[in-house]
């Protein structure tokens, strides 16, 4: 099964993709610093083997960022996945890096 934006739901502070079971098949997640409510903290992505290469990972993460940017919020990037995609490609989201304030 192909996946798009429209599967992907928001679950507490990550959004995921199931299958016809409810089983996860991907996700990504955050903090919310306590201290401030300006930019939030992504932790962790996961894609299931199944789905691998196939740009899940990349429309969570797009999905984040329009979350984020919707709230006025800039994203901290410690999740490596995130850490790369943030350095390969600065022209897409550099707006939204904490670290690029």
């Amino acid at each position: 099964m192909a996946y798009s934006q429209e599967d992907i739901v928001k679950e507490g502070k990550a959004f995921v993709i199931k299958d016809d079971h409810g089983e996860r098949l991907a996700e990504i997640t955050w903090m919310v610093p306590e201290s401030t409510n300006e930019v939030i903290i992504a932790n962790h992505t996961w894609v299931d083997d199944s789905l691998r290469n196939q740009g899940i990972a990349g429309m969570l993460l797009d999905r984040m960022v329009q979350e984020a940017d919707q709230a006025g919020q800039k994203i901290k990037a410690l999740c490596p996945y995130v850490v790369r995609r943030f350095k390969e490609e600065p022209e897409k989201f550099d707006f939204i890096n904490y670290d690029k304030q």
